[in-house]
């Protein structure tokens, strides 16, 4: 139900998809130059630099008994830098290609090898050299190895690993919800591995039909436990690659509620694991620190809220793959709360002193840009006078000195960076709802511009774009303030009257109103919905993760479907004052969370909204999983009320205007069942609507021949005869 469903078309015009292909950076040890993919070859460049060095030339990737080069789609270095791990033939698991064929490239050697040959075709996962260089660990049908790459010697590390006792990496809750996929960690000292092990066989199957690949149609089932469900059993192992036996870590649970395990990885000392031990309804947080050896554990941090937690990687992606920002002594952390009522970063001791706050202030910090540990350097995102922006910080932490803003002042818009590991230099992304991502190379601290700065150029040329959203801030008669966009006609008489649209998502995973390029932009509208006399329109509400504070933030615990909803009806009420607005043409749309929230802004506001277009909606919230649900709204057994007063089948009874709904039979996601739950209500209710039903399409619905023009023209022409265009 989250935003990032949205990635199959949103993201190509997002600007935050610019910022993502940085990653395929890999810097040099020194910070001095960098590695990335370049024409089938990995490249070495100096920043600032166009000038591109072959380092590892594509055509020595050669497979013994292969006529042709793989391709590398990943890479990763050893420590030392010397050798590749290479991944190619990637396959999808889930969301995410974290599956294929490894093959390990010797810099010093030019020899290209396969890791884990002996495997079935493209099943390894997360392969990843030891810190000593020797060995080569992955997962496999869902048992992890461990090969010697110079010998050839494999140890297979773990045997009870099944579909549904999981090692090394995670069920589908856990990936969705925690963005745990790789699940084991080398040692320090290369003599150990630590994992996950997920025991997911008291979990129920959702079954989906697929009607359409078969002369009989068959069940896909998907492990998915639904609100009120008991979480999977998530247990840490130690595992030591001579003797090759795991000791189990002891670690808290609750027998009746269960509990979860979202971030693991090793103490610097070799000796040690610090996790994150979160309660079933994720409203207290632990830090243990667990002994090797012993498998004892000892708490070391706690943080208790009145609504949820939200683990590092929910709201910082830079943590979604591991990590752990530990301090030179390694006995000190980094480590975020909102304690104050804002977030924050803290030094915290792994001998549970008190946490020294280190970027103090009223306002959040959006998320880190690189942590240098050498100088005491955290670079993070901050927006403290505009929510719909992001701009570079550096807090130095070893001093009392204030946090300085590296981005311009003058170029106000969304800011991205890479920045190198020295803390020197960085690759500069900027964007506004009127210039298109601009990358260039700058020097930092100065944020000077190695060479001619691209930046400078797009803002001294800008044109005010006659259909760019312009922002705004619209205040309630409840006394919320909202940032929100409208996208006015092209030609555009203030005397006339014009037909509205509302884009929603209103739920925590979403935030729509941003200064960025793309903003604005309706990527399912064939054609111009300026040119053909639309007004468009967006408002962030509260419980959306804009960087307004806690209190903003956690204002919708138990009230999905009732405090964003009545923000967003409320502000569209403001917007009906302006004289140009049309009200007897009003439609909403969105996907996914967005798609509930169309289904509740019509059934619960019928009176304003005429026209709807739901996609991939929730209908019952007691359908969604465990982990998203319950840490919003709480345990169904505890209030089951709650989730019913935020569904939308509890009010379809109401529905008066034209609605739309669409919805993938193959989603592993929102499941169909969402789709046929509203429509018993509809019809039990004598209510007329549309249904687009797109057999075995995911939560994306792009996949099939013809399905994404088909969803294009058919979201247009329902939206277009519905609520016709144009003023009068």
């Amino acid at each position: 139900m989250n935003q990032k469903i949205l990635f199959f078309l949103f993201v190509l015009i997002s600007a935050n998809a610019f910022s993502q292909s940085q990653e395929s950076l890999i810097w040099s040890k020194d910070g001095q130059f960098f590695y990335s993919i370049q024409n089938g070859d990995i490249v070495m460049q100096t920043p600032g630099n166009a000038n591109a060095k072959k380092w590892v030339d594509g055509k020595l990737l050669i497979p013994k008994g292969a006529k042709s080069p793989i391709e590398i789609q990943k890479f990763s270095l050893s420590l030392n830098q010397e050798l590749v791990l290479i991944q190619t033939h990637s396959k999808k698991v889930w969301r995410y290609e974290t599956m294929g064929d490894f093959y390990l490239f010797n810099t010093k050697t030019n020899q290209l090898q396969q890791i884990g040959k002996e495997m079935p075709a493209a099943s390894l996962q997360f392969a990843k050299l030891s810190p000593n260089n020797q060995w080569v660990a992955y997962v496999s049908g869902h048992n992890i190895y461990a090969e010697d790459w110079a010998s050839g010697k494999t140890v297979q590390l773990t045997t009870d690993g099944t579909k549904y006792l999981i090692n090394g990496t995670f069920d589908w809750a856990y990936e969705e919800e925690f963005f745990c996929r790789d699940g084991f960690r080398w040692s320090p000292d290369s003599k150990h591995i630590a994992y996950w092990q997920v025991d997911a066989n008291g979990v129920k199957n959702y079954l989906m039909i697929n009607n359409t690949d078969a002369a009989y149609p068959f069940a896909v089932p998907v492990e998915y436990p639904i609100a009120g469900e008991k979480p999977s059993k998530v247990k840490i192992g130690v595992v030591d690659l001579v003797s090759k036996k795991t000791n189990w870590i002891e670690s808290p649970d609750d027998p009746v509620w269960g509990t979860y395990i979202p971030r693991m990885e090793w103490v610097p000392n070799s000796k040690q694991i610090i996790y994150q031990h979160l309660n079933r309804k994720q409203n207290i947080s632990q830090l243990l620190i667990a002994d090797i050896v012993t498998a004892k554990s000892k708490s070391i941090y706690t943080e208790q809220e009145k609504t949820w937690i939200d683990i590092m990687p929910s709201w910082d992606q830079s943590y979604a793959n591991g990590g752990w920002d530990w301090l030179e002594d390694g006995k000190q952390f980094l480590w975020s709360n909102e304690s104050d009522g804002w977030r924050h970063f803290y030094i915290q001791s792994i001998d549970g002193t008190q946490p020294i706050c280190i970027t103090p202030g009223n306002f959040d910090v959006m998320k880190t840009a690189r942590v240098d540990f050498k100088n005491h350097q955290l670079f993070y995102y901050a927006s403290p006078n505009n929510a719909t922006q992001q701009y570079l910080y550096v807090k130095q932490w070893d001093t009392n000195k204030e946090a300085q803003l590296l981005s311009p002042k003058d170029q106000a818009g969304t800011h991205d960076y890479t920045i190198s590991p020295n803390g020197e230099y960085a690759k500069h992304i900027f964007s506004n709802i009127n210039i298109k991502p601009v990358n260039e190379w700058v020097s930092l601290p100065t944020h000077q511009a190695m060479g001619e700065s691209k930046v400078k150029n797009a803002l001294a040329v800008m044109r005010k774009n006659e259909n760019a959203p312009e922002f705004f801030k619209v205040t309630t008669i409840d006394g919320v303030e909202m940032d929100g966009w409208m996208v006015k006609p092209q030609n555009f008489d203030p005397t006339k009257k014009y037909p509205i649209v509302f884009y929603v998502y209103t739920e925590p995973w979403g935030q729509t109103a941003k200064d960025e390029y793309g903003t604005g932009l309706n990527f399912l509208y064939n054609g111009s919905m300026a040119e053909d006399g639309y007004i468009y329109v967006s408002m962030d509400n509260r419980g959306t993760p804009v960087p307004k504070g806690k209190a903003w933030r956690k204002s919708i615990y138990q009230k999905i479907g009732e405090v964003n909803i009545r923000d967003q009806a409320m502000g569209a009420k403001e917007i009906f004052k302006l004289p140009f607005v049309d009200t007897s043409r009003v439609a909403v749309w969105g996907w996914s969370g967005g798609g509930s929230a169309t289904l509740n802004l019509m059934f619960q506001y019928p009176e304003i909204y005429k026209t709807g277009i739901s996609i991939a909606g929730v209908g019952s919230q007691l359908t969604y999983d465990n982990i998203y649900q319950e840490r919003y709204m709480g345990l169904p057994q505890e209030d089951k009320s709650v989730f019913i007063n935020g569904s939308p089948i509890t009010y379809a009874k109401n529905l008066k205007g034209n609605l739309l709904y669409i919805h993938g039979t193959g989603d592993d996601n929102v499941h169909y069942q969402n789709a046929e739950l509203l429509i018993n209500e509809l019809v039990k209710n004598g209510k007329q609507f549309s249904l687009m039903s797109y057999p075995n399409r995911t939560h994306s619905i792009s996949e099939g021949e013809g399905t994404v023009p088909h969803l294009f023209a058919l979201y247009t022409r329902y939206l277009r005869q519905n609520c016709p265009p144009g003023a009068k």
